[in-house]
């Protein structure tokens, strides 16, 4: 079998190596362009990281030029050119002094209702964005999920991509040993988890075998491997899709793949009940 491409513009069809990263325009963020987002923001944003310092992280996006505020994972506030804005639904809001008030009554809500501790567990700011959720306790400690894991490195949005995204959230850090490590997080079901996986996967070697990684800032200090990175499914142990099992079994055999099962209860503190 041959696969080959069509340019509609040119009216041409090049052959293409069935083995390529995938079918979608994808490039390496450096990592000094998400560096110097944060350090622009930092004087506007760290008093408001003061207020909850344990649960508001920031996340620079490199392709908006934005730099957002979450807590436990769910967005509530954005910097942008040098402006903060703020909102659970839109952040539209501009931070000004008149505003501040309601900035804090946004935060206390998030305080009260988006606790592990939370009595009110169906209220919409507890349930909201729970794969944010998980991806911060994630990369709080990642060695929950792995020992082997370096808690030194773990990076978020590494990869860009001109399709949007793709409803499951992506981790890439590293063993130990050097060896890259792919996280794949969902919270519920989703049939498409291992291919996603694959496809991440795919893309990840590709930039591992051009050097672009390193190049790039990632792992500074860091003698990476040139083994194929492994690959960690992490979901709640009752939230695998069925097909799961059978989809894993149609990948290539030079994805190693780990399944980590959480407790429910992963809320509390990511208790790992399963790993396959």
């Amino acid at each position: 079998m041959e696969l080959y491409e069509h340019d509609a513009a040119l009216n041409i069809l090049e052959k293409i190596d069935p083995q390529r990263a995938g079918n979608l325009d994808a490039w390496l963020v450096p990592h000094r362009e998400s560096e110097a987002l944060l350090a622009q923001a930092h004087s506007a944003l760290d008093v408001i990281v003061a207020g909850a310092p344990q649960a508001v992280t920031l996340h620079p996006a490199a392709q908006s030029r934005e730099v957002w505020l979450r807590y436990r994972g769910l967005a509530f506030a954005r910097w942008d050119d040098g402006r903060v804005f703020f909102g659970i639904n839109d952040a539209n809001e501009e931070l000004t002094p008149a505003s501040r008030p309601a900035l804090k009554r946004i935060l206390h809500d998030l305080e009260v209702h988006r606790h592990p501790l939370a009595s009110d567990t169906r209220h919409s700011l507890h349930r909201a964005q729970p794969e944010r959720w998980l991806e911060s306790m994630v990369r709080e400690d990642i060695t929950r999920v792995d020992a082997l894991l370096d808690q030194r490195f773990v990076y978020a949005q590494v990869l860009a991509n001109a399709g949007g995204e793709h409803g499951i959230l992506d981790l890439l850090t590293v063993t130990r040993s050097g060896r890259l490590a792919i996280i794949e997080l969902k919270a519920s079901e989703h049939i498409h988890l291992p291919l996603q996986a694959a496809d991440y996967w795919l893309r990840v070697r590709r930039q591992l075998q051009s050097g672009e990684i390193a190049r790039y800032g990632y792992f500074p200090g860091v003698a990476l491997q040139q083994a194929p990175p492994l690959v960690y499914l992490v979901a709640p142990a009752l939230r695998f899709h069925p097909a799961t099992d059978d989809l894993l079994n149609c990948l290539s055999t030079e994805m190693e793949i780990v399944r980590v099962g959480l407790a429910e209860s992963w809320r509390r503190g990511l208790p790992v009940v399963m790993r396959q």
